[in-house]
């Protein structure tokens, strides 16, 4: 599902934002639920894809985003560490907030036709979520990764789910009105007490954190406009 760049800049300015990690390693956990041999594991593929592809996927789990919207978040974490190539901005984040039972896998622009939302949703719907309901969540990532992996080669193909962009048309119409007021109750605040308010306040964004052995990873400057779908369990 995508979301226009202005609800991203103004949830931000409303609302306390939970911190956004700067990655060391492709595959990051920061609950502790993954093994180190398990995050060693994930690593070393995704290392390798980059290696042979100059494509860039990362993963990401923390502990819980207290309420700030997921869509909001990936697009900060994947923005901030540059995931992907300058040239052909060519990176995906499969981020996860384990205690909220959400993810997103969020596109950059140049993976957008391989990886369109649709293809996204049903790769969070049908491969990583089945998993992460048996709370098996390694399994969950490692299937997820391969099915990201063989969409940006073409080989993962699913059925277009037409619920969903109807779904996403919904939701983004409600977003609009709930920008509306969220703008003009801080209009209010300030006119009313003379200076900004921020509506809410977070808790830290992540606890712990750990990425196995693995070092060496950077962000390439890709960039990113929204594309890519969310899901719950």
């Amino acid at each position: 599902m995508r979301y226009p760049l202005i609800f991203i800049f103004c949830f931000s300015i409303a609302y306390s934002q939970p911190e956004v990690p700067l990655l060391k390693a492709w595959a990051n956990d920061f609950t502790n639920t993954l093994t180190s041999d398990e995050l060693d594991n994930l690593n070393a593929r995704l290392k390798t894809f980059e290696d042979s592809t100059s494509n860039q996927l990362v993963m990401l789990m923390i502990s819980t985003l207290d309420d700030y919207p997921i869509e909001y978040y990936s697009h900060e974490t994947a923005t901030k560490n540059k995931i992907g190539t300058e040239e052909h901005n060519n990176g995906a984040l499969l981020f996860i907030a384990k205690d909220d039972r959400k993810l997103r896998i969020e596109v950059g622009y140049g993976l957008e036709g391989t990886l369109p939302d649709a293809l996204a949703s049903s790769i969070i719907r049908n491969v990583i979520v089945p998993h992460f309901k048996k709370s098996d969540y390694f399994a969950g990532i490692s299937e997820g990764i391969d099915a990201i992996i063989s969409a940006i080669a073409g080989e993962y193909t699913a059925e277009r789910d037409d619920s969903d962009d109807k779904g996403s048309s919904v939701i983004s119409t409600i977003l609009m009105i709930i920008f509306g007021l969220v703008m003009f109750l801080l209009r209010g605040r300030r006119r009313g007490r003379g200076g900004f308010i921020y509506l809410g306040g977070l808790g830290g964004g992540f606890r712990g954190g750990s990425s196995g052995g693995f070092g060496g990873f950077s962000g390439g400057g890709g960039s990113f406009g929204g594309g890519g779908s969310s899901g719950s369990w």
